[in-house]
């Protein structure tokens, strides 16, 4: 008989599951203002990370409530989310956890809410790491929340 693995596949996340999934619609908000890039003739498709940066919209108002949020959490849960990014970009491996949490509480220099919002596609790299840890993100406030 096959077992089905549920439940979070780490110890334990700094950060709850309505944390992330209010995380991803304040991204998402942001990205939605954010004008399109076309593709370079002869590419077949942009490489978020030669994407210019999100930071040409630093006056947006969505802009700005991404970073209050994220400079809301504590230093551990910036951490923690700056990990989960990385993650659900391919960085890191669930393996690699505690790894991307080392690495993410190493680079950190003030500035998580500043990096984070400048990263193209962060919403959708952040629920990539959250269905690869089997966080469920279905059942959260911030899904009856509205822009």
């Amino acid at each position: 008989m096959k077992t089905v693995d549920t439940g979070l596949k780490i110890d334990a996340l700094s950060v709850s599951a309505d944390t992330v999934a209010t995380l991803i619609l304040e991204a998402r908000a942001y990205d939605e203002v954010i004008p399109e890039i076309d593709v370079e003739d002869g590419a077949d498709e942009l490489d978020e990370r030669d994407a210019p940066p999100h930071d040409e919209a630093i006056g947006n108002p969505a802009r700005k409530v991404l970073i209050a949020a994220i400079e809301s959490l504590t230093e551990e849960q910036q951490e923690t989310l700056v990990a989960l990014t990385w993650l659900g970009r391919g960085d890191y491996s669930v393996e690699e956890w505690d790894e991307a949490l080392s690495m993410a509480a190493e680079r950190d220099n003030g500035q998580i809410a500043t990096y984070l919002a400048g990263i193209p596609m962060m919403a959708d790299y952040l629920e990539a790491a959250a269905a690869t840890l089997g966080l469920d993100l279905s059942d959260t406030d911030a899904n009856s929340m509205a822009h």
